[in-house]
């Protein structure tokens, strides 16, 4: 069992990582360096590392984390069977980094979350916090279309009684204990944003300035967006059914009422109105209908998905280094020779891996 340190805890920092060889060997320089500032002011252990989840990309992803990982036992990697999704790739990486790691960040690989904010979660979490949520300082950056539709996102969830944190997306450290938790929810439709603050724990916030992405391309277009607020909507919450009712209970009050309207009309002669308002009626009951079974049967598809008990990933292959690291430097400023000539060499190993 792992020996919690609150003095010099051990930090795993996890990325998911889906056809990332664009930004990967950035992304390993930088983490590693904030690392080693850490280390060399005692705020977290030596034996500290970075687990990167290759989840099943088609390009040079893994090869460049197997490369690094022969230099440097500091960084690790798990190689998914397939692509699992960025939720899964992401707890599959909490799950194995909690067995070696006292807390641990997760952060994604395009460098838009500042990793110069690792020392204030790791202050958070020596004060007593298990949870400590990353949150953007401003969205100033983004589109008024991005900018506002995630602000609706935020408010609906909340309408909805579900705990989402506003403004934090999958930036965040976590103690051993609270991964532990999260394992207990065995549900295949993972949305970890709205889990995670369910776990009922010590929490905390850093804010921080989200940058552009370093190199590569957004895995998030709009389509996929939309999908996954929608997925985080119907894993959580139950709402959308109880629209569902309501709006019936409203279509049925006013089909009441019309009814009543009609008797009257007939009992006094006048005339009943004719093709058109018929013609209307019939495609708007229509399309309500339609939409209410839409949402019925997008609940219903995932209690068909749960009740299966499918595996919710397999690992193809691990890279975890040996438990001494053989060429990690130690400790150091940074610019230092040693840990220059040791980046040079290791991206000169990357590019000839993308070549």
């Amino acid at each position: 069992m792992l020996l919690v340190s609150k003095t010099q805890p051990t930090l795993a920092v996890v990325v998911p990582c889906f056809n990332e060889e664009a930004v990967l060997p950035e992304t390993i320089r930088r983490i590693r360096a904030q690392l080693d500032r850490l280390i060399e002011r005692q705020a977290i252990s030596p034996d500290s590392f970075m687990l990167f989840v290759d989840d099943g990309s088609s390009d040079s992803t893994w090869p460049i984390i197997v490369a690094y990982g022969e230099r440097d036992a500091a960084v690790r990697g798990v190689k998914l069977a397939r692509n699992a999704g960025h939720q899964h790739a992401l707890l599959a990486g909490l799950l194995h980094a909690k067995e070696a790691a006292d807390c641990v960040i997760s952060i994604d690989a395009d460098l838009q979350d500042d990793v110069e904010a690792f020392e204030a979660f790791i202050e958070r979490y020596k004060e007593g916090c298990e949870i400590v949520y990353g949150v953007r300082a401003a969205r100033a950056e983004d589109t008024w279309f991005k900018r506002e539709t995630a602000n609706a996102f935020y408010a609906l969830m909340k309408r909805m009684g579900t705990p989402v944190i506003p403004n934090h997306a999958d930036y965040r450290l976590m103690s051993a204990r609270a991964i532990g938790q999260l394992a207990c929810y065995g549900e295949s439709n993972l949305f970890l944003r709205g889990l995670i603050p369910q776990l009922g724990l010590r929490s905390s916030t850093v804010a921080y300035d989200r940058r552009s992405r370093f190199a590569g391309e957004s895995k998030y277009p709009l389509r996929k967006m939309i999908s996954f607020a929608w997925n985080g909507i119907t894993s959580l919450s139950v709402a959308p059914i109880r629209l569902v009712l309501g709006t019936g209970l409203a279509l049925f009050a006013a089909s009441v009422a019309a009814g009543g309207y009609a008797l009257y009309a007939h009992g006094r002669g006048a005339a009943v109105p004719g093709w058109t308002s018929m013609m209307l009626t019939a495609w708007l009951l229509g399309g309500i209908q339609l939409i209410c079974l839409g949402v019925v049967g997008e609940y219903v598809g995932k209690v068909y998905k749960e009740t299966k008990r499918r595996p919710r990933y397999f690992i193809e292959a691990t890279a975890m280094g040996d438990s001494e690291p053989r060429s990690r430097p130690k400790p150091s400023a940074p610019g230092a020779e040693a840990l220059a000539a040791q980046d040079a060499l290791i991206e000169r190993q990357a590019a000839d891996l993308l070549h």
